[in-house]
C-alpha cells in the first residue's frame, strides 16, 4: 500500500502464503479508530437497550409517523412518541408471551415497512425472541422455507400478505401456531385459519390478549441472537444469518464515531424516510441508529410511484437508497435538463461545471458555488424535501457518473457504502467532501479490521505495493454468529476469525477501497483464457448507452457475448440523430442499434485496454430491465447468473450461431 494514504492505518503487517492458504496483505482500520475501536454507550448491551434508553431520554420525541388517509387522500404525517410506542410494545410483548413464545422463541414479521413492523420487532427485542423477517422476493417457496427452517411459531403479517402465509400450510403447520394481522382479519380468513388448527388475531384484538398477564423481561446479553436474517444468494436455499445484539450495538458505535469525526453527527432532530425493506440488514441497522438518537422515522405508503410525494411531505434529513432509486432520480433529472430549452440547458451545464470544478479542488459542497445552489440546484434540493443533508447508497455498486452528478446537484453529501448481512451492513463508507473517492466504497467504518487475501488464480496480489488487490476479509464485533443450522457454510467463510466476503477489492492511495470483481464469477474460455466476468461488467457498465449488462461465456466457446438493458434516453437520442424510427421495443430489434451498442462497448474496451478475448462479439438488447419478477436478480440487485442463463438460453444459442 502506498504510504501517502489518509483514511486508514496499518495495524498488522502482510503475511506470506503458508499451509496452503494464499498470502495476506497488511491489516488496516479506519484512521478514526487508530487508538482503538469505539465502545458502545455504557449500558447499551442489546437492541432492547437501544430503544429503552431512548424512551428514557426522549419520551416525548416523535418516533414513528404515517400519513393520515382521509377520504382516500393522504395528508400530513401523524406521529407516535417514543413513550406511546413503548406502551404498545409492552402490550405486544405480554401478548406474545401469552401465546407460549418466550426467550429464544422465533417470531416472523412479514410486510412492508410500517410502525407495526417496528413495534413487533421491539417486542421481540424486549423478550429475547428472535425476530425473523419474511419476504417473498427471495423466490417462490421462500416464506415457507424460512418459517420451517427458523421454526417460527408466531408471525406478524401485513393484511394483504395473510393469504401468502396461508399458502405455506400444511408445509409449516408443525411450527406456525399463531398469525397476527397488522390490521383487520376477515371472517373468511378467521374460518380458514381456525379450520387449519391455527389462531389468528387482528392487531387490536392481539394487543388485548396479554392484558391480564405481566411478564418480566429477561436479561439480555451481548452475545444473544436478536435476529435471523435470511439472505438470497444467487443459488440454492436462502441462508439464515444469525445476528447478535453485539453486532448491532457495535455497528452503531462505529457509525456514531465516523459521523462525529466528519462533523455530520445525527441528533434527535433528524428525520428518516423508511422505505427500503426492513427485512434487509441495511435498513434495519439504519433505523436502529436513528432510534438510538431519539430521532424520527416516517414511513412511505408502499408505492414507489408515490415515493417523491412522501419525501416532499416528510422532508427527511437523511435519505438512504439503493443505486436503482438513485439511477431513476438521475435519469429523471437528465430528461428535465435536456427538455428545458437552450438557455436553461447552458445555464445548468455552466453551473454544474463550475461547482464540480471547485469541489474537485477541495471546496466543501456548501462553499463551492452558493449562488449556483440558490439559482440552479435549489429545485433539485426541494424535490427531495429541502432538508436532505446526507444521501447514503448501499446494497449494490453506484455508477461513478451518477454519484458525481448527484454530489453536485443535490446540495448534499452523497456517500457510497459497502457491507453484507454477515457484516451487519456497514463495513465501508466514503467520506464527505472527498471527491477522489468517487467510484469507491470509502475506507473501513471504525469498528472493523480489513485485509485483502491474494487470489493467485485470478492474478490478484494483496501484498504488492502498487494497488494491492485481493479478496476482502473482515474481522470485528459486527460479524455474524454463523449460518443457522449450517455450520459447514460458516466454516467455509470464517477462517481464523476472518470473514471472507467473496468480493475482490483494490486499495486506493487514500485508504478507500474499490470493489472490482467477485471471486466466484470466473470462468475459462475454450482457448484457456480466464475471464473475470464481474470486472468486465463493471467496465462495460460505463457505456452511456446501457443501464445494465450481463456478460456470458463458457469453456466451449472462444468469445464473449452479452445481454444488455439499454438506456432509453440515450437510445432515443441516437435514433433521432440517425433518422431511425420506432418505439423502444422496435429499436431494440434493429440491427443498426445493435451495431451502435457494440461500437460503444468496443470503445470502452479499447479505452480500458481490455485483452482481445475480453471484447464482446454479440449483444441481445432487452428493453425490460433485469428484475426480481423473472427471478433474474436478487433483492439487492445482484445478478442471478444461473437463472439468467436459463431465461436467455435460446437467445444465447442464436447469438453464438449467428456470430460464428
Amino acid at each position: 500500500m502506498p504510504q501517502h494514504k489518509e483514511f486508514t492505518v496499518q495495524v498488522e503487517p502482510a503475511k506470506e502464503a503458508k499451509n496452503g492458504r494464499p498470502s495476506i496483505g497488511p491489516v488496516y482500520r479506519s484512521i478514526f479508530a487508530k487508538n482503538g475501536f469505539p465502545a458502545p454507550i455504557q449500558g447499551m448491551d442489546s437492541c432492547w437497550d437501544i430503544f429503552r434508553m431512548s424512551v428514557d431520554k426522549y419520551p416525548n420525541n416523535r418516533m414513528l409517523g404515517q400519513r393520515k388517509i382521509v377520504n382516500g387522500e393522504a395528508g400530513e404525517y401523524v406521529w407516535q412518541t417514543y413513550k406511546q410506542v413503548y406502551d404498545i410494545v409492552m402490550k405486544l410483548g405480554n401478548s406474545i408471551r401469552s401465546c407460549g413464545v418466550g426467550e429464544g422463541g422465533r417470531c416472523g414479521i412479514y410486510g412492508v415497512n410500517s410502525p407495526e413492523w417496528i413495534m413487533s420487532m421491539e417486542a421481540c427485542n424486549a423478550h429475547g425472541i428472535y425476530c425473523v423477517p419474511l419476504y417473498d422476493t427471495l423466490g417462490a417457496g421462500a416464506v415457507e422455507f424460512i418459517i420451517s427452517h427458523a421454526e417460527i411459531s408466531i408471525t406478524f403479517v401485513e393484511e394483504k400478505k395473510i393469504g401468502e402465509v396461508l399458502k405455506t400450510i400444511p408445509g409449516t403447520k408443525d411450527f406456525l401456531k399463531t398469525i397476527v394481522s397488522f390490521g383487520k382479519v376477515t371472517s373468511e380468513q378467521r374460518e380458514t385459519v381456525e379450520n387449519l388448527g391455527l389462531a389468528i388475531y387482528s392487531w387490536d384484538d392481539f394487543l388485548l390478549l396479554g392484558d391480564n398477564n405481566q411478564y418480566e423481561l429477561p436479561v439480555k446479553k451481548k452475545t444473544d441472537i436478536c435476529t435471523i436474517m435470511y439472505t438470497s444468494g444467487t443459488t440454492g436455499d436462502p441462508k439464515g444469518v444469525l445476528i447478535s445484539n453485539n453486532s448491532i450495538v457495535s455497528l452503531i458505535a462505529g457509525v456514531r464515531c465516523l459521523l462525529e469525526s466528519v462533523n455530520e453527527a445525527l441528533d434527535a432532530k433528524d428525520v428518516y424516510l423508511s422505505y427500503l425493506p426492513l427485512a434487509h440488514i441495511f435498513d434495519r441497522v439504519i433505523e436502529e441508529y436513528f432510534i438510538s438518537n431519539g430521532a424520527s422515522i416516517g414511513f412511505w405508503r408502499g408505492d414507489v410511484k408515490l415515493l417523491l410525494e412522501d419525501i416532499s411531505v416528510l422532508k427527511p434529513s437523511i435519505f438512504c437508497a439503493v443505486p436503482r432509486v438513485l439511477d431513476r432520480i438521475y435519469s429523471g433529472l437528465q430528461q428535465k435538463i435536456s427538455s428545458g430549452g437552450f438557455i436553461k440547458n447552458k445555464l445548468f451545464k455552466f453551473a454544474f461545471s463550475y461547482k464540480q470544478h471547485n469541489m474537485v479542488k477541495g471546496h466543501k459542497h456548501i462553499e463551492a458555488a452558493p449562488l449556483c445552489d440558490k439559482v440552479v440546484f435549489n429545485k433539485v434540493k426541494q424535490g427531495l424535501g429541502g432538508n436532505v443533508r446526507l444521501i447514503l447508497s448501499g446494497a449494490a455498486p453506484l455508477a461513478a457518473h451518477v454519484e458525481s452528478f448527484l454530489r453536485v446537484v443535490t446540495c448534499a453529501h452523497v456517500l457510497q457504502g459497502y457491507g453484507l448481512t454477515e457484516t451487519c451492513a456497514g463495513t465501508f463508507v466514503s467520506i464527505p467532501h472527498e471527491m477522489d473517492m468517487l467510484g469507491t466504497v470509502g475506507p473501513p467504518v471504525p469498528n472493523v479490521d480489513v485485509c485483502l487475501e491474494s487470489v493467485p488464480e485470478m492474478g490478484y496480489d494483496a501484498t504488492t505495493s502498487d494497488k494491492p488487490r485481493g479478496e476482502v476479509c473482515i474481522r470485528g464485533d459486527t460479524l455474524f454468529s454463523g449460518y443457522h443450522k449450517r455450520p459447514d457454510l460458516t466454516q467455509e467463510v470464517i477462517v481464523d476469525g476472518w470473514f471472507h466476503t467473496g468480493d475482490i477489492g483494490e486499495w486506493q492511495t487514500n485508504g478507500s477501497l474499490r470493489i472490482i470483481d467477485r471471486k466466484k464469477n470466473i470462468f475459462k474460455l475454450s482457448q484457456g483464457e480466464y475471464v473475470a466476468v464481474e470486472n468486465l461488467e463493471n467496465i462495460y457498465g460505463l457505456a452511456s448507452s446501457l443501464d445494465s449488462i450481463w456478460v456470458y461465456g463458457n469453456s466451449f466457446e472462444s468469445f464473449l457475448i452479452a445481454v444488455v438493458n439499454p438506456n432509453q434516453h440515450a437510445l432515443e437520442q441516437w435514433a433521432a440523430a440517425n433518422n431511425v424510427d420506432g418505439d423502444i421495443e422496435s429499436l431494440c430489434e434493429n440491427p443498426k442499434v445493435k451495431e451502435f451498442i457494440l461500437a460503444d462497448l468496443k470503445k470502452i474496451g479499447q479505452e480500458k485496454k481490455l485483452k482481445g478475448f475480453e471484447f464482446i462479439k454479440a449483444v441481445h438488447i432487452d428493453p425490460i430491465p433485469f428484475d426480481m419478477e423473472r427471478d433474474l436478480i436478487t433483492p439487492t440487485f445482484k445478478k442471478k447468473r444461473p437463472q439468467l442463463l436459463k431465461y436467455y438460453q435460446d437467445v444465447i444459442n442464436k447469438m453464438y450461431k449467428n456470430a460464428k
